[in-house]
């Protein structure tokens, strides 16, 4: 399964490969950019269509394919959002530009300004990318239609929670708890986990319920695996999750765990430290005991926990089989980076 998906995309760069110098290095770089992770979102895709007797691999792996193009492009652009120049522990694309501009002679600012753009152009050629394997996968034109039908409103829902995410970000407006849920869903769970349950389901044929179930089921993974990931984000070790355990508290993300803690009387011992981007690791690690004090850890881990359960009930409507169930699982608790 995962070596004619690696193929596909492989095939993909492939063909559209310019031999000019700056198209080149921009192709290199997001093909690059795809390698790393454990590509969860296709093989997700590719798990249930399997699981619902889909037969016609060779067209869902096209479409799998595509949610990686589609993951590589947000992942991408999110970096230019954060500013970040590192991803998986190496230069991302904005980073590798940024490097190869100072290394040119361009000042610093010049040179973050040809990174970002680099990113900027390199999510759209991945977005433009993911369009096209849906639209030439070769599945029957009414299913080509609905998974493009798909695709557009994991975009449109995506990016209204990613600037939602930014604008919380901004500290202007004291978001509740649900308000953030709510976001974190139109963020991560409709694109990384409905999109590809509903696109496998529909390229196998399953009835309108079906689909409908594994959305639900999709959208309680995305928000389990979330929160886990937001943990990850102050708690966990970068060595293992890939994710730096400073950022998200440098950059002050509005996330569950910080909107809990608002609540708490800690608030006021941990408030100073979030979004202070001179934050070292010595405080940071005065913020993690802070949220372990005031409980705010423990009911995201509950939380999520909560979410989870709430999915193997749903996967056990579906009649998804327990091995299928079992890694969905594991996906929702652990981060897939």
């Amino acid at each position: 399964m995962s070596e004619l998906l690696d193929a596909t995309l492989r095939r993909f760069f492939a063909e559209r490969r310019e031999t000019h110098h700056h198209d080149a290095d921009l192709w290199d770089a997001l093909e690059l950019a795809t390698e790393g992770g454990k590509r969860f979102r296709p093989l997700l895709l590719l798990s249930v269509h399997e699981a619902l007797g889909g037969t016609d691999v060779e067209v869902a792996t096209k479409v799998a394919a595509a949610m990686e193009l589609l993951h590589t492009a947000f992942v991408v652009h999110d970096d230019v959002i954060d500013g970040d120049r590192v991803r998986r522990g190496r230069p991302n694309v904005s980073g590798t530009f940024a490097a190869r501009a100072a290394a040119a002679g361009a000042d610093p600012g010049r040179a973050a300004g040809y990174g970002d753009a680099a990113g900027i152009l390199a999510g759209d050629l991945a977005l433009a990318g993911a369009v096209r394997l849906v639209a030439g996968c070769g599945a029957a034109p009414d299913v080509v239609t609905t998974l493009l039908d798909l695709l557009e409103h994991a975009l449109k829902v995506s990016a209204a929670g990613e600037l939602a995410d930014v604008r919380l970000s901004l500290g202007t407006d004291g978001a509740d708890l649900g308000t953030i849920l709510t976001m974190e869903e139109h963020k991560t769970a409709v694109y990384s986990f409905e999109l590809p349950m509903r696109a496998g389901a529909v390229l196998a044929g399953a009835d309108a319920a079906t689909c409908d179930r594994l959305g639900e089921l999709g959208r309680l993974l995305g928000v389990a695996f979330q929160l886990r990931d937001d943990l990850d984000g102050v708690f966990g070790e970068e060595a293992v999750t890939g994710k730096s355990a400073i950022s998200d508290l440098r950059a002050g993300k509005c996330t569950p765990l910080v909107a809990h803690a608002r609540t708490t009387p800690w608030w006021p011992q941990i408030a100073p430290f979030i979004g202070d981007p001179a934050l070292g690791e010595p405080e940071a690690a005065r913020v993690r005991d802070l949220l372990d004090e005031c409980g705010s850890r423990g009911f995201i881990e509950d939380l999520a926990a909560g979410y989870a359960e709430a999915a193997r009930g749903v996967a056990d409507a579906v009649g998804l089989a327990p091995d299928l169930q079992a890694w969905l699982a594991a996906t929702a608790v652990r981060r897939a980076a």
